[in-house]
């Protein structure tokens, strides 16, 4: 915990002197992005249309100038935590747990902001599976679109392998399903080439 506000302050610094962007948008879904504070709520509920929230962070991470769950759902926006450890990954469990929630704001149409820290990580690792989900992508697919949208994320090994162990669990019995039915298959079930 002793280093969350220099690595705080550091984000906020490059957000401010580099090509860095707060938050970005994946999608016309989700927006992958840092901690938001209570001042950008305003922005992401009225501009950005966000209806819901998932965050990874820790307790410790949201206090004082970041938006909670009570400011959140004081404006009418659903949240979602997954206490994620900084610089880990999500489980597999919570992985499933935030795709699913994700993935019922945007049947509806809506926006879900997804965050930890920096959104570079913990997040980033999350919405990597929600588009292997969504677009039936291969982690490696997903990694590439998310480093497109958002160049300055860190996916490292073990968050690379988060994302493998639900694309094995999730996505890749479909594909091989798909695969045996031969080639009178649907298209549709065998994305993987990241073309849509």
């Amino acid at each position: 915990m002793g280093g969350f506000y220099p690595s705080l302050f550091y984000n906020v610094v490059m957000s401010k002197v580099s090509s860095r962007n707060w938050y970005d948008r994946v999608d016309d879904n989700v927006i992958v992005g840092a901690l938001p504070f209570k001042s950008d709520m305003e922005k992401l509920v009225k501009t950005e249309k966000v209806k819901a929230v998932v965050s990874l962070c820790q307790g410790h991470e949201s206090k004082r100038f970041v938006a909670n769950k009570e400011d959140w759902e004081a404006n009418g926006v659903d949240f979602l935590n997954l206490p994620t450890v900084d610089y880990s990954s999500p489980s597999t469990a919570d992985i499933e747990t935030g795709v699913e929630f994700i993935q019922k704001y945007a049947d509806q149409g809506d926006t879900v902001y997804v965050h930890c820290k920096a959104g570079r990580t913990r997040s980033v690792t999350l919405v990597g599976c929600y588009l292997i989900q969504k677009k039936r992508w291969t982690p490696s697919n997903s990694k590439h679109f998310l480093e497109e949208k958002r160049p300055h994320v860190v996916l490292q090994d073990l968050h690379f392998r988060a994302m493998y162990r639900y694309y094995d669990k999730v996505v890749k019995p479909r594909r091989e399903k798909a695969e045996e039915k031969g080639k009178g298959g649907s298209t549709e079930d065998l994305v993987a080439d990241g073309n849509e």
